[in-house]
């Protein structure tokens, strides 16, 4: 044996001790992709939906909607050339959607759009709602859109406010206590862009 092994082992005090060294946790990057929606995804857009329908304000509808109902919105859509996408992750899960429709049926106000933008709760706050407002701002302005409206509620949507004042939306008019959920009164913001 050697003359090393007989020695007994020598430790700094703990106070002396340097820090062990931690590595810092693997940080999963967000990433996804968004193109246009096709009629598969809207089993994943609905699930989607459907839980800011049991769970939150930021939309009047108080009942689920059901795969026929987002089919005919799918479709109403696709008739006039209107931007639908979704943003998936690398892995193909639908992680959020945006679309835009018209703000009334009648014929002027056809380059007139609302939009709305919906993500998994597990994908808000990493910035995707800010890709999918750009992308269908842009995707708009493509079809010929010339004005894109924003109906917020005014009570538990200030990211969603914040998100299109980012983009240059300007708040034009408030509707108080026009609807009624979870038991309270609730309002609407309305914010205009111009895509011109």
């Amino acid at each position: 044996m050697l003359e090393e092994e007989y020695q007994p082992r020598r430790t700094l005090p703990r106070k002396l001790r340097p820090a062990p060294t931690e590595k810092p946790p693997l940080e999963v990057p967000f990433e996804f992709s968004i193109r246009d929606a096709v009629e598969t995804d809207l089993p994943y857009v609905r699930e989607i939906y459907n839980h800011y329908v049991a769970n939150t304000v930021v939309t009047f509808d108080e009942d689920a909607m059901t795969l026929k109902e987002w089919r005919q919105k799918f479709t109403w859509t696709r008739k006039f050339d209107y931007p639908f996408l979704v943003a998936e992750s690398p892995a193909g899960t639908i992680l959020g959607f945006a679309y835009v429709s018209a703000w009334k049926q009648k014929a002027a106000y056809r380059r007139t759009v609302e939009n709305s933008i919906y993500l998994g709760p597990a994908a808000t706050g990493k910035g995707l709602g800010k890709a999918l407002l750009k992308e269908l701002i842009d995707r708009s302005k493509q079809a010929g859109i010339k004005e894109m409206l924003a109906v917020i509620a005014d009570q538990g949507a200030d990211a969603s406010i914040r998100l299109h004042e980012g983009f240059g939306f300007k708040e034009v008019g408030r509707l108080g206590r026009v609807g009624f959920k979870f038991g309270h009164w609730l309002g609407t913001v309305l914010l205009q862009k111009s895509l011109k």
